[in-house]
């Protein structure tokens, strides 16, 4: 008694705005398109290593890039897609490792090991915040097999 069906859409009678946004359990729900509280954020660092192994072995075309990348960046990702320097054949190429440095506010200078099978390269990139506080990518290397 006191409370309404609780089918979809509906809270029990008396609850308040902000119960309303608690998930079942009594945790806050997510928004819309946003993570709950307390789950940890994907730094940049990750974000870009990720889509940059997919560009560059061909799993995702290069435009993917177009607006993740400022300057002359997304010319030099043309150049190295075309040449798929981390395409393989069997293993997958995933990111095993990542190191950055922050040589000023707003620029995060990052390294990644990249891992196909027996295989392991190196790769270089630069993040810059733009005045939209989005990360681009301004400049990407990437070193021989070893």
């Amino acid at each position: 008694m006191g409370t309404a069906p609780t089918g979809a859409g509906t809270a029990p009678v008396g609850t308040t705005h902000a119960d309303r946004r608690r998930a079942p359990d009594g945790t806050p729900s997510a928004r819309p398109g946003r993570l709950p509280a307390g789950v940890p954020q994907p730094r940049p660092t990750d974000r870009f290593a990720e889509l940059l192994v997919a560009v560059l072995s061909g799993q995702r075309p290069v435009h993917a890039m177009l607006r993740h990348s400022a300057g002359q960046a997304y010319d030099e990702l043309i150049r190295l897609a075309e040449r798929g320097p981390l395409r393989t054949r069997g293993a997958r190429p995933v990111v095993r490792d990542i190191g950055w440095f922050v040589p000023r506010e707003g620029a995060i200078e990052a390294f990644a090991r990249i891992g196909a099978g027996d295989r392991l390269r190196a790769m270089a990139f630069r993040l810059e915040r733009g005045r939209d506080l989005r990360w681009r990518c301004t400049a990407v290397e990437l070193g021989g097999p070893r």
